[in-house]
């Protein structure tokens, strides 16, 4: 599990290497871009309350779960009419009182895909 260093992408203004986008430290870009994201999401969600809904989570860890995995419950658990479905090897969840509006796969993500293709 070693990654070769002339592997790793590297800034190419000050050279140091680049990482991913995560919520883990202060370096978290939330930019303009970020922000018209979000608007259209939130366009997207009042657009369609109303309607039934799936809410497909792929792979969210317990890293930010306030992001993905804390809003899709709230959801769930405030209308009827949305199903909650959660593909995950090793950390499909949900939580008491949602089982009935809940699908828990606890598997690998690509193979799942690869079998509802």
């Amino acid at each position: 599990m070693h990654v070769p260093s002339e592997l790793i992408p590297h800034c190419p203004k000050c050279g140091k290497p680049m990482t991913m986008n995560l919520r883990c430290d202060d370096a978290f870009v939330q930019d303009e871009g970020w922000y018209a994201a979000a608007r259209r999401y939130e366009d997207f969600l009042h657009r369609y309350k109303s309607g039934r809904i799936l809410l497909l989570e792929l792979g969210v860890g317990g890293n930010t779960p306030g992001i993905i995995k804390v809003p899709f419950l709230r959801m769930t658990a405030q209308n009827p009419s949305v199903t909650y479905a959660c593909i995950n090897l090793g950390e499909a969840s949900t939580i008491q009182g949602l089982e009935t509006q809940s699908i828990l796969l606890d598997a690998d993500i690509g193979s799942v895909l690869s079998e509802l293709r």
